[in-house]
């Protein structure tokens, strides 16, 4: 294993060497470094443009400015990185890599786990009905989205998403239910072809999740929920015992009730400690390393609890536990959120417009650690949602097609013949073989994400990897470009090492020659 990674660091490392050499070459050709200048009627443009040679060190050869620029490079290696200046700004670029690339993974760690999540779930369903009127709509559905321009999800996002909804929140009132209803048959179609069934079950689903979906948006408007949205602890308490219902369903199914009991009575736990830790919150300044204790806190009750019960499969159970334990403290931490809309939208910067359009920050915003999350969580919003939806689509119909793949293979016939349920089937055998052709598509989605979102980012202005290479371009500068091409060529070579080991993980029959 040690061989096969410095082999293949060492052939990377060569390959990059030599891309970055070309691309120096090339863009110090096609960059024009004296854009600025070439309009200018100032009668000493003469100095000025053996003044901007002299800045850029431009009369010496490319190829010795590249090693120079290698060098401040390889000082990384002794914790001293010289990735060169933007010359327009007079800012060090890794001064300004650093506020882009945090800007970048706040970015898409939501959107990507998100898509992730329900690319996978809505593609295994799809693949699962085939054939069906979902199978035919999610199928409709992922080639609209798929072929949808990014800039015109956004611009709509923008309009629909955001100023309409922030005027909706100032005066909610309808001037007609013809869309709510309509929504509510969609969803309640939606639902009847994915849970599947016969026709009175079909029947059934869709009434249910009409209805539901109805009497939420009835009490979401009637109740005053935009002005004051909040989860509250009996949204915790329910949504907590839905999640350790539906993770048992998902991790060994309903029947193993050691399991079930396990995550109920962690959803309990975390029931109980709801106001607990809404007087932490109130008396105790918070800030990110309190949240990751408390989550390392979350971890070792749901591992002890999971321990406690036990059963057929002791990690099984702990598996289980943890992942409803971890919604628990997601929901615990949002409620906490929410509670600052209020004193949020009421600031003069907000101006009771809270979904941002633009930028990853409201400038002058006065608040705690709670009212800065919220408006993180406001900024990244539409975005998220501008990504979320083209990698919905790909993700669906690659876990669609493999998903068929895998279920006409003789194992899986097999284990219909010994007995196993389906879900048992689908869960624990066919979609793990299923998962092997998006172990090498996901880690390099992530990397080309991290390496920027260039059309959302200019969009919503946000000042990630994307944005600052686009405006480098635009300046002509090019020690940020450089810096942008070796991160993200270093992030590739990542994500191919991180495919190999997952294709190792899914698949015990891949080993590594090493």
């Amino acid at each position: 294993m040690t061989r096969f990674i410095l082999r293949r660091l060492l052939s990377t490392a060569l390959v990059l060497l030599v891309v970055t050499f070309v691309l120096y070459l090339l863009l110090n050709v096609a960059l024009d470094f004296f854009w600025d200048l070439r309009s200018s009627t100032s009668p000493n443009i003469e100095a000025l443009y053996e003044s901007r040679r002299r800045l850029l060190d431009l009369d010496t050869p490319a190829v010795v400015r590249y090693f120079k620029w290698l060098a401040g490079v390889g000082g990384c290696v002794v914790g001293q990185c010289d990735f060169g200046v933007a010359w327009k700004s007079g800012q060090e670029v890794t001064s300004q890599l650093q506020g882009a690339i945090a800007n970048t993974v706040k970015l898409i760690t939501a959107s990507t786990i998100v898509a992730i999540m329900l690319g996978i779930a809505v593609g295994m369903i799809s693949a699962i009905r085939q054939y069906s009127g979902f199978d035919y709509f999610i199928t409709f559905v992922s080639f609209l989205l798929y072929s949808l321009p990014v800039f015109w999800v956004a611009v709509l996002l923008k309009q629909y998403g955001a100023i309409e909804i922030n005027n909706f929140i100032n005066d909610p009132t309808l001037s007609s239910w013809v869309p709510i209803i309509l929504i509510c048959i969609a969803l309640g179609l939606f639902w009847m072809g994915a849970l599947g069934g016969g026709r009175k079950r079909r029947l059934i689903t869709f009434l249910a999740a009409t209805v539901i979906t109805f009497v939420t948006i009835y009490y979401i408007l009637a109740s005053g929920w935009l002005q004051q949205p909040s989860i509250g602890i009996v949204g915790v308490v329910v949504i907590g015992l839905g999640a350790a219902v539906v993770m048992t369903f998902l991790s060994t199914g309903l029947k193993n009730k050691r399991v079930l009991y396990a995550t109920l009575a962690m959803a309990v736990i975390g029931a109980l400690l709801y106001m607990p830790l809404q007087y932490l919150f109130y008396y105790q300044e918070m800030n990110w390393l309190w949240m990751f204790g408390l989550l390392i806190v979350t971890i070792g009750v749901a591992v002890g609890v999971g321990l406690a019960f036990r059963g057929p499969d002791p990690w099984d159970t702990v598996r289980t536990t943890f992942f409803t334990g971890l919604i628990v403290a997601v929901l615990i931490f949002a409620d906490r959120v929410l509670q600052g809309w209020g004193e949020y939208s009421d600031q003069p910067a907000i101006n009771n417009r809270p979904i941002a359009t633009i930028g990853a920050s409201t400038p002058n915003l006065e608040g705690d650690f709670w009212i800065a999350n919220l408006d993180t969580f406001t900024h990244l919003l539409l975005p998220s949602i501008a990504l979320i939806l083209i990698s919905f689509a790909s993700y669906t119909r690659y876990t669609r097609g493999s998903m068929l793949e895998v279920m006409g293979q003789d194992y899986i016939r097999t284990a219909r013949a010994k007995g196993l349920n389906e879900r048992t089937v689908v869960m624990r055998h066919a979609l793990r073989n299923a998962l092997l052709p998006l172990a090498s598509i996901i880690p390099v989605d992530i990397i080309t994400m991290i390496g920027g979102a260039v059309i959302t980012e200019t969009i919503f202005g946000w000042n990630g990897m994307g944005k600052l290479f686009i405006d480098s371009m635009r300046q002509s500068e090019l020690d940020p470009i450089m810096a942008y091409i070796l991160i993200t060529g270093l992030l590739a070579i990542i994500a191919n090492l991180v495919a190999d080991f997952l294709y190792a993980v899914l698949d015990p029959r891949i080993r590594v020659n090493a």
